[in-house]
């Protein structure tokens, strides 16, 4: 079965059923599946799918990269007998950008956003023995108001868009549950007191008959270092763990979490009726904290200088669905070997998984999100919603340090002089501190910034002298304007936040049969190795940049910009890449 792993790892149950694999497929063109009443099951499909990949890419068995905007998935299911008794909840990962659900010609819900998880309780629309899920997803191709990040609008990728995705692209998965248990937890870490903080959501306490309390223990090692009970009388709880190990101050002894030391408390809920039993959850949390002191960005209280790599998270044969678990965990392992710490995810809601692997192997993660190209009404509450779930889903992870809600103005075109678009931007970035307080927050990344807690700059210059010039002080920096884009606006003003360079090189260098373009070429191994340098070095040596993100870790489609060839081949050994990266000569 494809994709058969765990598919949230930071909230985990012992019980779970797995309904990736082969699915019947339609296209639905002519748009006559709900007129026919397709949900029903009684039409046999002509088609059959691999889920969780999408119909264009090649592992789908499909392999149509041509615009269907409607299409339905069909399957059976028989739930084991260990379930019968409890509620089930059917979760989807992402399907890309509506969905419409029926179990057994029971519509059971409706989701609307292409980058998110959801789920549904289906307990009343099961039966006994064989039960049929249907699912049919629309998305639109030609709307420039969807949030759709690197997915193009014309039939053919070209420039920096690349192939769409359409329809479950993440796995489908059963959950048996009980009638009272654990929504999300939402935990804060906080490393000068040594504590983390809980927030429970709790479901069905209605129905308690009662005392309903949460016992909470957090082990290191497998050493207990905190265990605490609580009484849960409201949906939504707080709660402070406090630990019990004394976390040093000098890095080699502490229990932190860094890229460098990627430190992990397992944690365990469970969440009683009068003692008995009701739910169990298994998590972890890490002990990491990123701030700005002093005007300098610091992690665990210690100037950190960010190396980060653009990763669009794209994949040949399964465009945005990666084609198992361990490319996943790759990615994080090749970017760390050529000696980055962190990784700006870029227009994209990144699959949990990958969010795991850098939790467990120590990489920092910029967050961002799908974007628009136009704005409207419809635009502004399809992506705020959208927004507030990810960074709802995602919060507990202790490699995200970044939020970043807008790219290049992309959905905010008219930002420079539109005091809706500018408001638009500035909403964003209150609307991610009002969820998240704790992690820097960057309203629209590269240029044309409102409020922001870094000055984030895209700039695509590429000799060596004059990168030197420009970053040698903040001046000359921000009076630059890259791409001839102002780096504030709305009034705004830098008001010494530190200094980013966050997309910058993009060398073209063709290593595999795929060819494309970059923001500067090279002709060999050698060329290559010297633009690099000559990009990386004048911000390693500027006193006022205090990290960079380098466009980017592969090439994606017609983008020959990557250190690595789409099927993740290094262009050159990833030692002389870590070399430069590390300011080594």
């Amino acid at each position: 079965m494809a994709r058969d792993e765990y598919p949230r790892p930071q909230f985990k149950r012992a019980e779970w059923m797995n309904l990736n694999g082969q699915w019947e497929f339609e296209f639905d063109d002519g748009r006559a599946g709900l007129r026919e009443r397709w949900q029903l099951g009684g039409r046999k499909f002509s088609k059959t799918i691999e889920v969780p990949y999408c119909f264009e890419s090649r592992l789908s068995g499909i392999g149509d990269p041509s615009a269907h905007d409607v299409v339905w998935y069909k399957r059976s299911f028989e739930l084991p007998e260990s379930c019968r008794s409890k509620r089930v909840l059917l979760h989807f990962g992402a399907v890309d950008y509506s969905a419409s659900v029926w179990v057994n010609g029971n519509k059971v819900g409706e989701h609307e956003g292409g980058h998110i998880g959801f789920s549904f309780d289906i307990t009343d629309a099961l039966q006994e023995g064989a039960n049929e899920l249907v699912v049919r997803a629309e998305d639109y191709a030609r709307d420039l108001a969807v949030p759709r990040g690197k997915q193009y609008w014309k039939d053919q990728s070209e420039t920096i868009f690349y192939t769409r995705t359409t329809g479950i692209w993440q796995t489908v998965w059963l959950e048996p549950v009980g009638g009272i248990r654990l929504e999300r937890v939402k935990l804060t870490p906080d490393i000068d007191a040594n504590t983390c903080g809980l927030r429970a959501f709790v479901s069905g306490l209605e129905s308690a008959s009662g005392k309903v309390e949460l016992r909470a223990t957090a082990t290191f090692n497998g050493a207990v270092e905190a265990a605490s009970s609580f009484s849960i009388g409201k949906s939504v709880t707080n709660h402070v763990i406090a630990l019990n190990d004394y976390n040093y101050h000098d890095s080699r002894w502490n229990r932190w979490w860094s890229p460098e030391h990627p430190h992990l408390y397992d944690l365990e809920l469970v969440l009683t009726v009068d003692g008995r039993e009701v739910d169990r959850v298994d998590s972890y949390f890490g002990m990491r904290k990123i701030s700005i002191e002093k005007g300098r960005v610091c992690l665990n209280n210690h100037p950190y200088y960010m190396k980060l790599v653009l990763d669009q998270g794209y994949f040949p044969n399964g465009l945005l669905t990666a084609p198992t678990d361990d490319d996943l965990r790759r990615d994080v392992e090749l970017t760390k070997e050529m000696g980055f710490n962190g990784a700006r995810k870029h227009q994209k809601i990144e699959d949990p998984r990958y969010l795991y692997w850098c939790d467990k192997l120590g990489l920092l993660v910029w967050g961002e999100t799908a974007n628009a190209y136009e704005m409207h009404e419809d635009y502004i509450r399809r992506f705020a919603a959208e927004w507030q779930a990810a960074i709802e889903r995602d919060c507990n992870h202790p490699c995200i340090v970044a939020w970043v809600p807008l790219n290049e103005s992309w959905g905010v075109p008219n930002i420079m002089h539109d005091a809706r678009e500018q408001q638009h931007a500035l909403a964003m970035y209150h609307l991610t501190k009002s969820l998240d307080p704790h992690r820097f927050v960057v309203s629209n990344d590269g240029w044309e910034h409102m409020k922001s807690d870094l000055l984030t700059i895209h700039d695509y210059e590429w000799r060596e002298e004059k990168l030197t010039e420009r970053y040698a002080d903040t001046g000359t920096a921000i009076a630059a304007r890259p791409a001839d884009r102002q780096l504030h606006v709305g009034g705004t003003e830098y008001e010494g936040e530190p200094m980013i360079v966050s997309e910058f090189g993009g060398i073209s260098f063709k290593k595999s049969d795929w060819e494309g373009w970059g923001y500067s070429g090279a002709d060999n191994d050698e060329d290559f190795l010297e633009r690099l340098e000559a990009v990386i070095r004048p911000l390693l040596a500027s006193p006022v940049v205090q990290g960079f993100c380098y466009t980017q870790l592969t090439d994606v489609e017609q983008e020959i910009n990557g250190l690595l060839t789409y099927d993740r081949k290094p262009k050159v050994p990833l030692e002389t890449i870590r070399r430069i990266v590390d300011g080594r000569p």
